[in-house]
C-alpha cells in the first residue's frame, strides 16, 4: 500500500492524503491527484497560489499530475537531487507515523489499514501531537488560535 500526503508547512497539518494497491509497483499520478482532491476540499475548495512541494518521483513529475496542479492554480516545486533536507517536514511526518503507529500494528485488510491511518492523522498527527516548528502545538490548534490563517480560507477538520 501506498500512501500520499499534503502537508502544509506553514501548520505542519497533513490538509490531504490518498492510499492506493499499486504494491508492488511505483505510485502514480492518479495518487497524488487525489491527496490533492483532499487538500483543496480540507480548504475549502480553493487553494490557488499554493506551492506543493516534491521530490522526482515520477508520480509528481507526470504531465496529469502538472495539469491537475495547472487546473488549481497550485505552483510547483521539486527538490534537488541528493538533498534530503528538501522534504525534511514530510519525510519527518512518514518517520514519525511509522514510529507511531505502523510499528506496533499489523492489519488484516488494507481497508482497516486505511481507516485506522485516517484516524491517526485527524486526530492524532493534527490535533494531539505537538510541533516544535510551530510552538509546541498541535497543528489545528496552530491554525485555529494562534495566528492569522494565511490561506483566507476557512478551516475544516
Amino acid at each position: 500500500m501506498f500512501l500520499a500526503t499534503v502537508l502544509d508547512l506553514w501548520s505542519r497539518r497533513i490538509v490531504g492524503f490518498a492510499t492506493s494497491d499499486a504494491y508492488p509497483t511505483a505510485p502514480t499520478a492518479e495518487l497524488a491527484k487525489a491527496a490533492i482532491n483532499t487538500a483543496v476540499a480540507t480548504r475549502g475548495g480553493n487553494i490557488k497560489g499554493a506551492i506543493f512541494h516534491s521530490d522526482k518521483g515520477s508520480q509528481y513529475t507526470a504531465a496529469a499530475f502538472a495539469a491537475a496542479c495547472d487546473r488549481l492554480g497550485i505552483a510547483r516545486s521539486t527538490g534537488r537531487t541528493g538533498n534530503a533536507l528538501d522534504n525534511a517536514p514530510a519525510e519527518s511526518f512518514f518517520s514519525t507515523l511509522q514510529h507511531e503507529l505502523i510499528d506496533h500494528r499489523t492489519w488484516k485488510t488494507k481497508t482497516r489499514a486505511r481507516q485506522e491511518i485516517s484516524v491517526w492523522v485527524h486526530t492524532r498527527y493534527n490535533r494531539q501531537r505537538l510541533h516544535s516548528a510551530i510552538g509546541m502545538t498541535p497543528p489545528t490548534e496552530h491554525e485555529h488560535t494562534l495566528t492569522p490563517n494565511p490561506h483566507n480560507q476557512p478551516l475544516h477538520d
